[in-house]
């Protein structure tokens, strides 16, 4: 093989070496740009999951604390009402006992 022809095939390889090792380079950069995007990506959801969380809890407490609140006002309409019956009933109640000890 003439001088020549020795160089161009070196000159070959090396240009071959350093076409492989920028395409691992280029390959190693795009990876880490993909994964740091990833990253970003998945730190982006969490915040957003977060945020929807807070704001489904915040809610949910207001409705339970409304609906407590709803259920106090019933519970205490209902005991006026059965004192009010029972108020009513207090008068036949001692008329029926004092009857019952006058007639014995």
């Amino acid at each position: 093989m003439s001088l020549e022809a020795i160089t161009s095939v070196t000159r070959a390889e090396q240009e071959a070496k350093n076409a492989v090792a920028a395409a691992q380079a280029k390959a190693k950069q795009l990876l880490a740009e993909a994964q740091a995007a990833g990253e970003a990506s998945l730190e982006a959801a969490r915040a957003k999951a977060d945020s929807e969380l807070e704001a489904l809890s915040k809610k949910a407490e207001e409705k339970s604390k409304a609906d407590a609140e709803a259920l106090g006002r019933e519970l205490e309409a209902e005991r006026e009402a059965l004192r009010k019956m029972a108020e009513g009933k207090l008068d036949a109640a001692a008329a029926l006992i004092v009857e019952r000890i006058v007639n014995d």
